[in-house]
This record gives structure tokens, sequence and C-alpha cells, in this order.
């Protein structure tokens, strides 16, 4: 089975505090689909992707990838094939170079340094910021550290891609150049924003979720065009098809 596949089934998760992130929620993801994951604020979303990422583990369900099932034993060799891309790029660059940002995880991946140069040198041209390799990250623009932060999971070459609102904090140009470059990508993708009109650029399913639940799951477009499905989530029409 392809390490691209991830499954969900009957996963729930209560935070210590008693609140309910998620409640029997199943859903499965195939290889190369690119899946939007939408909702209001306190849907879920955001729980969810931890789960993916390894942050948390399941305290009720299960959660696969590939062959593997997500546990505390399991969790170092899936996060090698599941890439998280997280909504403050800040989080992710903490180097004092581009180029020692990109090279960070294969070092820890044991790699030798020829093989970590080669994976550098092709993450930061795929993501278009070579230019950038000597760089503190402090000095990048909002759009330029995106990039770089995806650069650094590409360099992880995982099988899958979780990203939290990507288009978070960029202006026209640099969301329009974030969604090009993951159009271009052929990995595995699931997409939790509140950026709908990317989504439907780029995700041909969507997933909804609503206290916890998932409570619609089908082609972007089928979605987006149901008024009553989106005002009852407390979501809005794409712009672009507001007409």
């Amino acid at each position: 089975m392809s390490h691209h596949l991830v499954e969900l089934a009957n996963l729930s998760y209560t935070y210590p505090d008693g609140t309910v992130a998620i409640e029997n929620v199943s859903l499965r993801i195939i290889h190369g689909e690119a899946v939007g994951l939408v909702g209001a604020n306190g849907a879920g979303k955001s729980t969810l992707l931890k789960h993916l990422s390894g942050c948390l583990t399941p305290m009720s369900g299960t959660v696969r990838v590939g062959d593997s099932p997500l546990t505390k034993t399991t969790v170092k060799d899936i996060r090698r094939h599941v890439g998280t891309i997280f909504q403050d790029s800040d989080d992710q660059l903490f180097m004092p170079t581009v180029h020692d940002d990109v090279a960070f995880g294969p070092i820890n991946l044991g790699l030798p340094p020829e093989e970590v140069a080669v994976r550098v040198k092709a993450s930061l041209e795929q993501v278009g910021a070579m230019h950038l390799a000597e760089r503190p990250p402090y000095r990048l623009s909002g759009g330029e550290k995106k990039a770089v932060a995806i650069a650094t999971v590409l360099a992880m070459e995982p099988d899958i891609l979780i990203m939290d609102e990507p288009s978070a904090s960029l202006d026209p140009k640099a969301r329009r150049q974030l969604i090009n470059l993951l159009k271009t990508f052929t990995h595995t993708k699931l997409i939790a924003t509140h950026d709908l009109d990317l989504v439907l650029d780029l995700c041909e399913r969507t997933i909804i979720m609503h206290d916890g639940r998932l409570v619609a799951d089908g082609p972007t477009r089928e979605i987006f065009a149901d008024e009553a499905l989106l005002e009852a989530n407390n979501l809005e029409k794409p712009l672009s098809m507001q007409g």
C-alpha cells in the first residue's frame, strides 16, 4: 500500500479541559488527491491536522498512513512521509540562514553531506528561492518565508503535504504565487483553510467540519454551490462563484 494514503476511522479527541475537538470522524484520502478542509473557527480542523502530523495520537479510533497505524512507536517513521506546513512560517524557520533551515531536516535524518546538498538545492529551486539561500529568514518577506518553509518540508521528500492556512497573511501577489506553486506538486495534499477560493483553485474534493464532526465530503464545486450547506456551517460561497 502506498504511503500516500491516509485513513481515519472513528477518530475522536477530547482536550484535558473537557473540550470535545473531534467526534467520530472517518475519511480516506488516496494517492495524489488534493483535499480542502474547511469550517468555522473551532470546527476541529487544526486538531485533525495535529493527528496527521503526529503531534497528537488518537484517544479513540485510528489514524493510518499507508500500512502504518499512528502510535507512539510508529510516529517517527510516519513523520518521514507526512510533511506539515504551519500557518506561521516563523514556526518553521529558526536557523541563521535559509540554507541551514532547509538542510536541518535532512541532516537530522542522518543523510550524508552530499545528499543533503542535493536536497537543499532541489527544494529551493522547486519553490523558486535558490537566490535566498544565504539570507537570514528574518530578512524575508511573508511570501518568501512561505516558499522557504515549503522547501524545508520538500527537502524531507514526504509523500503527503499537510497545510494549515497556507495563504494566511500573504498579499495577493504572494498568494497567487503560492497557488501556482502548489499546483505543480503531485503530492497527496490536505489543506485546512478559510480561503475557499484557494480551495477552489487547488482541490477537487472538499470536506466540511462543524463542531468536531465531518458534515460534508464531496466534489469542491458541488459543496461550494450548496448555499444552504455553507450557511449552516458559517461559510460563504467563494468570491469567484458569487457572480
